[in-house]
Order: structure tokens, then C-alpha cells, then sequence
């Protein structure tokens, strides 16, 4: 065997090695990739969601932007409900999993005080999230994040989403209290955020 091709099939398993690591890392693919650091006072339970006690709570960052239908969303409106943000793009199978979860558990909670809002992200075809919506039965507001700017004003050490799909729960203080970066059925939804509903 040549040292060329040893080089190249070496350099081949490295870079697969590095890809699989990747996805690995982040489900459909990465949002921002701060967080993590210092002390974080923040514990990953069973199910992959992490919370935070509500003395150690940090402000969620300002979320804010045109909705998928053109009218201003401003997850600050919401201050005083408890809301469900689910970053998700049409290009994602597990998004496309857990929507009917979402948004059943959605108009489960309504009345409970519960806020859910999307951020529709990597999507640069807004028809296509639109359509999303419809196909999935979603009726509530995303904001339209092509980018992922939203996702990078999450501060670092905190509970960011950093995958898609990642949900993230604040409570009725606007703060970050629970996260998931995995997609989620309807009863580990619910498992989510029901303990931050029964918070007094």
C-alpha cells in the first residue's frame, strides 16, 4: 500500500469520525453553540431535560421578530404565563415528529396559563414553515428565524437551545427554567412542564 492512500483512507476516517460526532451532538443541527461553563446550577434528569430550581433562574433574552404570518411575535408579551418556546425547522424529521404533540398539548394548556411559541429556524422558504403549520395542525405564533439569530441572544452557561429541535420552558417570570434538546411526544411534553405550571 502507497503512503498516499494510507494518508487519504486515514484522512477518510477521521473526517466520517468527525461527521458522526457531529450529528451525534446536535439532532437535526446545531444552534448556537455557546453554554455550558462555570457554574451552571442546572441538572439533566432522566429523559434528557435539564432544569433549573427557581432561585437560580436566570432572564430569558429578548425574543422577539415577525411571525411566520408577518404580524410581530414578542415572547415578553407572554410575562406571567408560562411559555414553551420549540425551536423547529420544516427541513427536520423529528420536528416533524413531535408537531402534533405540540400542538395538542398546546391547546391542552391554554387554559392553564401556558404560552406555546415556535422559532421556525434554517427555514429559507417561508412557505414551507407555513405549510408545516398547516400540515401539523400548529396555531401557534413562530417567529421566523432563518438565521438563528434568536437562538445566539440566549446567554452562555444557561439552559440555550442548541440543537434543532430543542424546547425550552421560561416560567412565569420570563425565566429560563427547563430545556430539552431532543424531540419530545406528548407525555414527556407534559412531563416538562406541568411541574413548572403547579409553581406557585
Amino acid at each position: 500500500m502507497s503512503l498516499g492512500r494510507a494518508s487519504r483512507r486515514r484522512f477518510t476516517l477521521l473526517a466520517a469520525t468527525a461527521v458522526a460526532g457531529a450529528l451525534t451532538l446536535s439532532a437535526c443541527g446545531g444552534g448556537a453553540k455557546s453554554g455550558g461553563g462555570g457554574n451552571t446550577n442546572f441538572v439533566t434528569g432522566t429523559g434528557g431535560v435539564a432544569t433549573v430550581p427557581k432561585a437560580d433562574r436566570v432572564a430569558a433574552p429578548k425574543l422577539d421578530g415577525e411571525g411566520l404570518d408577518g404580524k410581530p411575535v414578542d415572547v415578553s408579551d407572554h410575562k406571567g404565563k408560562v411559555v414553551v418556546l420549540n425551536v423547529w425547522g420544516s427541513w427536520c424529521g423529528p420536528c416533524r415528529l413531535e408537531a402534533k404533540y405540540f400542538a395538542k398539548v398546546a391547546e391542552e394548556t391554554a387554559g392553564q396559563g401556558v404560552q406555546f411559541v415556535g422559532i421556525n429556524t434554517r427555514d429559507p422558504e417561508r412557505d414551507k414553515a407555513i405549510n408545516f403549520e398547516k400540515d401539523y395542525g400548529v396555531e401557534y405564533p413562530s417567529i421566523y428565524d432563518p438565521y438563528g439569530k434568536l437562538i445566539l441572544r440566549f446567554p452562555k452557561g444557561t439552559l440555550n437551545p442548541q440543537a434543532i429541535p430543542s424546547t425550552v420552558v421560561l416560567d412565569r417570570d420570563g425565566k429560563i427554567a427547563a430545556r430539552t434538546l431532543q424531540a419530545l411526544n406528548g407525555d414527556e411534553l407534559r412531563k416538562m412542564i406541568d411541574p413548572i405550571i403547579a409553581e406557585k
